[in-house]
């Protein structure tokens, strides 16, 4: 897999767990190499797959973004040896939105348990997209929500 350009995403907190009907779901296990505020470089295996991501700084909801999948024990090895710790662990749920639109919830585990956040893939920052009854309030612009922020200040922390 390869990915590059630009990602347009929003998120959301989760106020149930309804999201759950009809979705799949992956065991996530990532850590960064760098997080940066002007960029992150991530580390990440995703079910049976491992990835190397490059993002940029995010500018309202968008950022540059470059990803490459690795091999999985080179991701394995790198986690183990070079990632900070702690490491973000989440279930990743895939759920079809009522307009057909792809929404990712993460359920957290580990130190961020009991987080959820709900995110969703835009092709325009105005594109409009139907609110699922289980989306609560957006935290697009809220950076203690981004994974890098969560891998150094864990959610179990928060006051």
């Amino acid at each position: 897999m390869f990915f590059m350009g630009q990602e347009i995403e929003k998120k959301f907190l989760v106020i149930n767990n309804l999201y759950k009907k009809e979705a799949s779901s992956t065991h996530y296990r990532q850590g960064y190499l760098c997080t940066d505020s002007d960029r992150t470089v991530r580390i990440r295996l995703a079910g049976e797959k491992g990835f190397v991501t490059i993002k940029g700084k995010t500018v309202g909801c968008s950022r540059a973004e470059y990803e490459y999948e690795i091999p999985l024990a080179d991701a394995a090895s790198m986690l183990d040896t070079l990632c900070l710790h702690p490491l973000v662990e989440k279930i990743r749920y895939r759920h079809k939105g009522p307009d057909g639109k792809v929404w990712e919830v993460d359920e957290f585990l580990g130190e961020n348990e009991g987080l959820v956040v709900a995110e969703i893939e835009l092709a325009d920052e105005n594109e409009p997209f139907a609110r699922p009854a289980w989306l609560g309030e957006e935290v697009t612009g809220d950076v203690r929500y981004y994974n890098s922020y969560l891998s150094q200040n864990p959610y179990k922390g928060w006051k």
